[in-house]
């Protein structure tokens, strides 16, 4: 009995890692591993006993969990001020969560669904999804579900579900969110973070995209752009207004799945986290999260 429960407790990353990437904060990934075990305990030891496939089972009351939650989350974010972007997690906090690959996909877009890393961009086409398509796509392009365990999870057909997670697909490739190598990713964002030290205009506008788009999320709580700042030029001078009016920032670098993103900090606390996107060898997207719920992991437990 101790080496079931042993095993049961052995999925709690992974199925947070599916949370997360389900509902793209770490306090909802953890309401529905909460709500997950749960369900486990609530089953009589019969109940138990007679599940072949423990993992199986939680990971597909986890995917019926977060579908529930994702509908309510939704009406939530209709009413949200301001630009709504997910929480920015460093890379180590679900390591080993999915499991290592040998090979390297060829395919883009395996690359960045069989990572247990997760970028920004990657995040943030999900949110665009339906639920249900949102459910399909993780549970099977991610954690290699079968369709018919998530058409089970989500009141579906299995057809349905393959439906689900191909549209889910289109949708990805259609936004490219398909990561560049990383290591021209990080250059650039290097390049760029420099550039910003000069306090030139011209020096920023050689890495930022014509259409080159910044989110920033206060969530009504603290200051943030409430719209969406468009262009380089703006985008520009709006970084360096930052810089500007907030002198005493120190900014340090931080891996996230999209590659090297910024952390700034004021008098040591973090004050918010920068992820962006690269292209073609210039920035395209930058998401600035500012909301202090959504920076719980970066700050000492109280």
């Amino acid at each position: 009995m101790d080496d079931d429960l042993d095993d049961v407790f052995r999925e709690r990353r992974r199925l947070l890692a599916l949370g997360y990437r389900m509902t793209g904060t770490l306090a909802d990934a953890e309401d529905i591993v909460q709500e997950t075990y749960l369900r486990w305990y609530r089953l009589t030891d019969v109940e138990r006993e007679g599940i072949a496939n423990p993992a199986g089972w939680l990971t597909t009351v986890a995917g019926r969990v977060a579908l529930d939650l994702l509908g309510s989350a939704r009406r939530r974010r209709e009413q949200y001020v301001g630009p709504w972007l997910p929480e920015p997690v460093p890379t180590d906090v679900f390591a080993g969560a999915i499991g290592a690959h040998t090979a390297s996909p060829p395919d883009p877009l395996d690359r960045i669904t069989l990572d247990d890393d997760v970028s920004t961009a990657l995040l943030v086409v999900l949110e665009a999804m339906t639920p249900a398509e949102r459910v399909a796509f993780v549970m099977h392009d991610v954690f290699a579900v079968p369709f018919d365990e998530i058409a089970e999870a989500v009141g579906r057909s299995s057809a349905a579900v393959r439906q689900l997670a191909a549209s889910a697909r289109r949708h990805v490739r259609e936004s490219r969110a398909v990561a560049v190598p990383r290591d021209e990713h990080d250059r650039v964002v290097r390049a760029f973070q420099n550039a910003t030290r000069t306090g030139e205009i011209g020096a920023l506008l050689r890495f930022l995209a014509p259409d080159v788009e910044l989110r920033s999320d206060g969530g009504g709580v603290v200051s943030a752009a409430r719209n969406v700042v468009s262009g380089a030029d703006h985008v520009a001078r709006f970084l360096l207004g930052i810089a500007a009016k907030s002198p005493r920032l120190t900014v340090e670098e931080q891996r996230f799945g999209d590659g090297i993103g910024l952390v700034f900090r004021n008098e040591g606390a973090v004050h918010s986290v920068m992820n962006l996107h690269v292209e073609h060898g210039v920035i395209t997207q930058l998401w600035i999260v500012l909301n202090p719920a959504k920076l719980t992991h970066w700050r000492p437990a109280l």
